[in-house]
């Protein structure tokens, strides 16, 4: 082989490494782009999944978004701003009993279990009228929906008629029904509507299904709730008449027994 063509090929091999070092240079350098781009698009994709989740955070719960409306459905039977007075009885009574109830509160039920058909006794009697305040305050202490749902669907109920109001109050606050404070299962509508079948104006009442399903009355059930809040009261059951508490003799707690709730009302109807 002649010195000519030795250093051809030498020159065309050094040609060749060139050409290879300069694709190896140039893959290297697309490969790192690409590394920079999916870094940026998985920062990007953190980033707003941070901030899809912050939004997600902050966003109203429903029932803090029906909280303020302005255009409240109320139910029928009810009167006053809002519709929140809601008064049981027959309109010759000249006394009204203030009823204040969470539904998620084992003491109401008690109280509801011992003393309610009492009550239904002395209101269908004309005695004295019933004024319900519903609470929703239970629900606070555990981020349950309970109160406030089981509330919405009293409306419900309401709107139907005062009695399937009272009846179906009473069959929540059942010991079949009610369930223990650390239970949420009023949140369920399923489980409202299972209750509510018990009650004869209730069952199979498509429009009474369809409100609570739909939550006609959850704005309700929240201007309510506020009403409780600004009543004072700070526990439940709590019973006033002519602004005075009505309580056991001898107690600052409400009357749990039919002989305290008899003794308790005899004595308010006199004053």
């Amino acid at each position: 082989m002649s010195a000519r063509n030795n250093q051809a090929n030498k020159a065309a091999a050094r040609e060749r490494l060139r050409q290879e070092r300069e694709r190896q240079a140039k893959k290297d350098k697309t490969r790192r782009q690409l590394i920079v781009i999916g870094s940026a698009i998985v920062v990007l994709a953190i980033a707003g999944g941070a901030g899809y989740a912050i939004m997600q955070a902050n966003k109203p719960t429903h029932w803090e978004s029906v909280k303020d409306e302005k255009n409240v459905t109320a139910p029928k039977n009810t009167e006053g701003e809002n519709g929140t007075t809601v008064v049981i009885g027959k309109s010759t009574a000249k006394k009204t009993l203030e009823l204040y109830e969470d539904s998620r509160c084992p003491v109401c039920a008690s109280f509801e279990q011992a003393v309610g058909p009492t009550v239904k006794k002395d209101v269908d009697a004309g005695k004295y009228k019933v004024k319900y305040v519903g609470a929703t305050f239970i629900d606070n202490s555990d981020s349950g929906e309970g109160s406030k749902n089981a509330l919405s669907a009293l409306g419900a109920a309401l709107n139907v008629s005062p009695e399937a109001f009272t009846e179906y109050k009473a069959a929540l606050y059942s010991a079949k029904w009610h369930p223990k404070e650390s239970d949420d299962k009023f949140a369920k509508d399923s489980y409202l509507l299972e209750v509510a079948d018990t009650i004869p104006a209730l069952k199979s009442n498509a429009e009474f299904k369809k409100n609570v399903e739909d939550g006609t009355f959850d704005a309700w059930a929240m201007k309510m709730s506020a009403t409780f809040d600004k009543s004072g009261v700070t526990g439940t059951p709590a019973l006033k008449m002519d602004g005075k508490k009505v309580t056991a003799e001898g107690s600052d707690n409400p009357p749990m027994t039919v002989e305290q709730f008899n003794a308790a009302i005899a004595k308010a109807l006199k004053a």
